[in-house]
């Protein structure tokens, strides 16, 4: 047998191969080394001074020493409300798209306006949500019309998500379920949705993060206020978030402590929002070791 010699050219290609796999790998470290120094700049300034009455206690406009109790819990209420508008109607709509909706202008069309409302700036949607319940309703800033609100934001995102999950499946596990006699709708419970669902988690972890984190639709729909009190599930009450609080005190708050109360906030949003990404895909991680075996 012969020795393979490499010619000229093929020793550039192999230089070059080289070099972009290093650079690569060093784009990744830059990567990683950004978000770390950004996660222990904003955790490190924040987690210290956190306690269990800063997150229960009551805001203070003039006094130092406030907490942001009320605040946090309008954060999750408005986002469990958001994830349940959107998530069955966005996961719906990408299913449709990918499995029923005909191969023809309209859905392309469809698609396309889609992919145009994913980048639509938030704002817009708060305007919206604005116009909607403030105006046209009467029913004034309220916790409903933030969730509302910011499901229809996390919609085209969720739709376009699970469209692109469900395609990625490949042919032949869905040929395979046909040849069982199975149904299209069985498919897709049985085969097409289990596959799927790791990206699936992923874009609601996506929209999640998005819709914790998010002020300007709340700030627009939910308001500046609560209503001063620590659990209050009314849905037509003012719902002042986290995120909007973290903006309102680094702003125009004139208490003393406004600095600290800042960074705290903002350690809070994100543990909160690091927590949430990993309780998602805990059960994914699991249904993958079951997989496995």
């Amino acid at each position: 047998m012969s020795s393979f010699t490499p010619t000229r050219k093929n020793k550039r290609s192999i230089v070059w191969d080289k070099a972009a796999t290093g650079l690569f790998y060093l784009l990744g470290a830059m990567v990683l080394l950004f978000v770390f120094w950004l996660l222990y700049t904003i955790l490190s300034k924040g987690l210290p001074g956190i306690n269990w009455q800063f997150l229960t206690k009551l805001p203070e406009e003039m006094d130092v020493g406030g907490g942001i109790g009320p605040v946090l819990f309008n954060s999750f209420y408005i986002l469990i409300l958001s994830l349940l508008f959107s998530i069955p109607i966005g996961v719906g709509a990408g299913i449709y798209m990918a499995e029923y909706a005909p191969n023809n202008k309209f859905t392309e069309g469809l698609r396309i306006c889609v992919e145009t409302l994913s980048s639509v700036p938030s704002i817009v949607f708060g305007l919206l949500g604005l116009a909607i319940f403030a105006e046209y309703f009467d029913v004034g800033l309220t916790i409903l019309g933030g969730a509302v609100s910011l499901a229809f934001l996390n919609l085209p995102t969720l739709a376009r998500v699970t469209e692109e999950a469900v395609r990625s499946v490949p042919t032949d596990l869905r040929n395979a379920s046909y040849a069982l006699g199975t149904t299209k709708f069985q498919t897709i419970r049985t085969i097409i949705l289990p596959v799927s669902m790791h990206a699936i988690i992923t874009g609601i972890c996506l929209v999640a993060g998005r819709a914790f984190g998010e002020s300007a639709v709340i700030l627009l729909t939910a308001g500046l206020s609560t209503s001063g009190e620590m659990w209050d599930f009314n849905l037509f009450s003012p719902g002042e978030t986290l995120a909007v609080h973290l903006w309102y005190v680094q702003s125009e708050a004139i208490v003393e402590d406004a600095k600290q109360i800042a960074d705290k906030s903002a350690a809070v949003l994100v543990f909160v929002v690091l927590f949430m990404n990993l309780l998602f895909r805990v059960p994914l991680w699991f249904n993958n070791r079951k997989l496995k075996r």
